[in-house]
């Protein structure tokens, strides 16, 4: 019974730990992950600070408004990096399968 649960287990773990794709996925993944929360924020307070107010002399309403504009402009990048690098990945992943 016990060998059984193990070759069980090893059954669904092996293809996991082996598959380079997936690890692959998974740090695609996790850097646009961080890319989607660090560049918006960074972008919109240095630009609301050194941008729009230090460089530009607006007034503090009208840098919040310009600064969020570019915070939404950076994750629309963001998005459509990823879309693309998940697009290409999956289309070089099927490529090598269908050579196989």
């Amino acid at each position: 019974s016990k060998n059984l649960c193990n070759r069980s287990h090893n059954a669904v773990i092996a293809p996991l730990v082996n598959d380079g794709s997936l690890v692959s996925a998974l740090k695609t993944l996790l850097f646009f992950t961080v890319l989607m929360v660090t560049l918006p924020i960074g972008l919109y307070f240095a630009s609301k600070s050194f941008v729009f107010e230090a460089s530009m002399g607006m007034s503090n309403k009208d840098s919040y408004f310009y600064a969020a504009i570019v915070a939404v402009v950076a994750v629309h990048v963001v998005l459509a990096l990823f879309v693309y690098v998940a697009w290409n990945e999956g289309s070089r992943q099927w490529r090598e399968g269908k050579q196989d």
